[in-house]
């Protein structure tokens, strides 16, 4: 039985949750709502407190189903509740950041500046402290989506083994490499 398949989401009070037709799982909650589909295959049983995810068989895709399922249902439970938020730190000399609304305005040492439009479901904020790098902040509901664009704009200037310059996640490190040998 998968680990991670067989234990229970637990739910929060203020959150409902509703399996529609096709199998379509809707979680609402204080923060927004999600929906995510369900393999047909897998039973989802709801009661007051919890959400339990069954699958029929022990074939080797209902196995990989089924822990896939139950994480993506703990991830929306736990993003209409608590959210989500990944800060991105600009380390390189002119590195800026600023935004408009949703509109992202990256400085990052190209010969222009790269305008960025994050989607309406994500917050974004940046923010520029003296004395430290630049830094964005972004928040969601949706785990996944969060992620993908947390990941495009890092992909846009990934930081560099030499001298650690380009955009990178504010907890991430990076593993520097040394110079040029010295001369004899």
């Amino acid at each position: 039985m998968s680990r991670i398949g067989k234990q229970p989401v637990m739910l929060p009070k203020g959150v409902t949750v509703t399996v529609g037709k096709d199998n379509e799982i809707t979680v609402k909650g204080p923060k927004g709502e999600l929906k995510q589909a369900v393999d047909r295959d897998i039973v989802i049983e709801i009661s007051e407190t919890e959400i339990n995810l069954k699958r029929p068989t022990e074939q080797i895709r209902h196995r990989a189903m089924h822990g896939l399922y139950r994480s993506l249902v703990s991830n929306m439970v736990k993003g209409v509740t608590e959210g989500f938020r990944k800060d991105l730190e600009l380390v390189g000399v002119g590195f800026k950041a600023a935004n408009q609304g949703n509109t992202l305005d990256l400085s990052l040492g190209y010969s222009h500046n790269i305008i960025f439009e994050v989607p309406k479901e994500l917050k974004v904020a940046t923010a520029t402290e003296k004395g430290k790098n630049p830094t964005i902040t972004l928040e969601s509901i949706d785990k996944q989506l969060l992620g993908q664009v947390a990941a495009k704009i890092r992909g846009l200037r990934k930081p560099e083994p030499y001298k650690g310059k380009g955009v990178k996640y504010s907890n991430e490190i990076i593993r520097r490499k040394a110079g040029k040998a010295a001369g004899k």
